[in-house]
């Protein structure tokens, strides 16, 4: 095991011994704010004596909690093992699997993900009547999941307008047919938590007593349920250890709510507080020239970040007559410095505001033959064949999922049509059963009777759904019985669905080859007992996040929004689009609050850069069809000169002349 404060600076080392009760860290960007979060662990288990039982470390992404746990065990050895670490919703999905007979579920409740939620409302509205132009099922699902982040339920929603019954209505019916399914959604992991420790004292007793020392990564991205859940089990020993950086909020759309941070210090009078500034990512020109941004919030704690970097080269400022120049300039640059060896193409970053400016760019760099890969395109658990295949698997895990079944009715193709699945409801709503379950027991009485004389189907639709239910019946056998990359090769062999895929196109081979890259994912889960592998499985898959799904690729030149950019750095970040309307967007505009996110979202995309910051612009600019003039952002105006090269933002466009094929550096 390493020394426990080795290569940690002054300030750090305070941080990691600070004392028991609440603490509250801020840590700037590029700080050490993870170094710090994992040797306070180390710190408790190794000098304070606590056993690793008793604590719990939260984190936002998967991929931040595999990064601490591989430092704990540097640090602390198999002890890191025994700690409850995960995301706020895995730690909650542990907790609701344990107690769910409190809450009236079953404990192999299903969680949908993002699609799931909107096909679900979507079936919903349908089933209101509603008008689909007015309540689009996307609208509806943000409504609703932001009532939750507020810790507020159907039953205690009250509509502020008229526009609002309707989504009431549909917030009843959706949660009564998730109920039906046994399945929750992301936002109903920490609502249900969060009303399990409120509503039944003892098991919320318990858990304070399980876990003496609480530690909460990005503090400052916490919405008003994770802060009370936290808030809950801190209750009696008040030893909450929180680190986060307001200037960093940038998912208030998410319900983040970055006064968490500053609402810390008035629920927690005593608490400790402890200034992270040393920042050892940028250099100091580029470190001060984000300084000078985001000192223009207001609400805040004023921190001065410094560095012992070299101050580096001069912030490049660049404006191009519209977007097609900003694009080509983008390209020559990365071209010019990997030719000078000072940046290679994985070393590279491109961020903007939305993705609609992602066009341009990427016709530049295939123009160019510039390797490139764009964060956010469709993530591999939303194609369609993998989600295919996982609603089989969570239909094996739990045939009341109707959600999945009528994902797979026909996928591949089996001849069973709406009326007959119509009829399939009915005849289950008549016997108690889910749809699913009502499959099994047509299984069963093919089997046992050798007909279906006595239920409502066709000989043909009564042999098709029989023969599905058998499917599902051998399948399900089959889980408990086999190593889980087993189990998926016999899904999608035995449903013939992997065969379908097969179609002799390029598309056609991506998507198997999709099918077996996820092959793969299950083979870290066989050597784990069938009876658990499965379940483990769908629970990790359900649990990833865009964060979790980012990944460098070596030789590419990475696109992608400033908001998948937070916990990044390159050795050299352009940001395009510098304009107003697009950064600060134009919805933020009348809103205080929201322009405040705004220069935090460019301030945490200037902070991802090492040694070279390139902040574009264009005169004009066609965006959704429109093309016209811009202004140049308010935050370029607040970098002062020295601090930059290039063309410097003016107050009035300059007059517009005719393109020209040859770059140039502003006007």
């Amino acid at each position: 095991m390493t020394d426990l404060f080795e290569g940690l600076n002054a300030d750090q080392v305070r941080a990691v011994q600070g004392g028991d009760g609440p603490v509250l860290v801020l840590a700037g960007p590029g700080s050490g704010k993870t170094r710090v979060l994992t040797h306070r662990i180390a710190y408790l288990l190794r000098e304070r004596g606590v056993r690793p039982y008793n604590v719990l470390a939260v984190t936002f992404t998967n991929k931040a909690a595999r990064e601490m746990k591989g430092r704990l065990l540097r640090l602390c050895g198999d002890a890191a093992d025994q700690l409850t670490m995960g995301t706020f919703h895995a730690v909650c999905v542990r907790i609701l699997r344990r107690e769910a007979a409190h809450l009236g579920l079953g404990a192999n409740f299903v969680i949908l993900d993002a699609d799931d939620q909107r096909r679900l409302i979507g079936q919903v509205l349908k089933e209101l009547n509603v008008d689909s132009k007015q309540y689009q099922p996307s609208a509806v699902h943000g409504v609703i999941s932001r009532a939750k982040n507020d810790l507020i339920n159907a039953e205690d929603y009250r509509p502020p307008t008229y526009w609002h019954e309707a989504v009431a209505r549909a917030f009843v019916m959706y949660d009564q047919r998730k109920a039906e399914s046994n399945a929750l959604d992301f936002d109903d992991l920490l609502l249900k938590t969060a009303e399990l420790f409120r509503d039944h004292d003892e098991v919320r007793a318990a858990y304070q007593r399980r876990y003496s020392h609480i530690l909460v990564d990005e503090f400052q991205d916490t919405n008003k349920a994770q802060y009370e859940l936290v808030g809950s089990l801190a209750q009696a020993h008040k030893n909450l250890y929180v680190v986060g950086d307001e200037d960093q909020s940038i998912y208030s759309w998410r319900g983040a709510d970055f006064r968490n941070v500053l609402r810390f210090k008035q629920d927690y009078p005593e608490a400790r507080v402890y200034l992270l500034q040393q920042n050892y990512r940028s250099s100091k020109t580029i470190l001060d020239a984000a300084q000078a941004v985001i000192s223009h919030n207001r609400q805040r704690y004023d921190k001065k970040l410094w560095t012992e970097n070299e101050v580096g080269v001069p912030v490049h400022l660049f404006e191009g007559y519209e977007e097609r120049e900003e694009a080509a300039f983008v390209v020559g640059e990365i071209q010019r410095l990997r030719a000078e060896g000072r940046s290679d193409y994985g070393d590279c970053a491109v961020m903007f505001r939305t993705n609609a400016q992602s066009r341009a760019l990427e016709e530049a760099f295939m123009r160019q033959g510039v390797p490139y890969t764009v964060i956010g395109a469709i993530r591999f658990y939303e194609r369609k064949e993998i989600k295919d295949v996982l609603s089989y698997l969570r239909l094996i895990y739990n045939p009341a999922d109707t959600l999945s079944l009528m994902r797979v009715f026909n996928a591949p193709p089996r001849g069973i049509g709406p009326k007959t699945v119509s009829a399939l409801g009915e005849w289950a709503a008549g016997l108690g059963l889910s749809m699913g379950q009502a499959l099994l027991h047509l299984a069963t009485l093919q089997r046992e009777q050798g007909d279906l004389t006595n239920t409502p189907f066709s000989a043909r639709a009564g042999r098709l759904l029989a023969e599905f239910g058998q499917l599902l019946t051998d399948l399900t056998t089959l889980s408990h019985q086999t190593t889980l990359s087993e189990l998926l090769l016999a899904v999608v062999n035995q449903s013939g669905y992997l065969a379908s895929l097969q179609d002799h196109t390029d598309e056609g081979e991506d998507r198997v080859n999709n099918v077996h890259e996820l092959l793969s994912v299950t083979g870290e889960y066989n050597d784990v007992a069938p009876e658990t592998a499965l379940a483990a499985f769908l629970e990790s898959v359900a649990l990833v996040s865009d964060v979790d799904e980012v990944g460098r690729v070596a030789e590419a030149v990475t696109l992608q929004t400033l908001h998948t950019a937070k916990g990044l750095e390159f050795e050299t970040v352009f940001m395009v689009g510098m304009e107003e309307g697009l950064c600060p967007h134009s919805r933020s505009m009348d809103d205080p609050d929201a322009m405040e996110e705004e220069r935090r979202l460019c301030y945490v995309g200037m902070t991802r850069a090492k040694r070279n910051l390139y902040l574009l612009r264009t005169f004009r600019r066609t965006l959704y069809g429109n093309s016209e003039t811009r202004e140049p952002s308010r935050f370029l105006k607040d970098i002062p000169p020295q601090l930059c090269d290039g063309a410097r933002p003016r107050r009035t466009p300059p007059t517009p002349r005719p393109r020209s094929p040859n770059l140039r550096r502003g006007w």
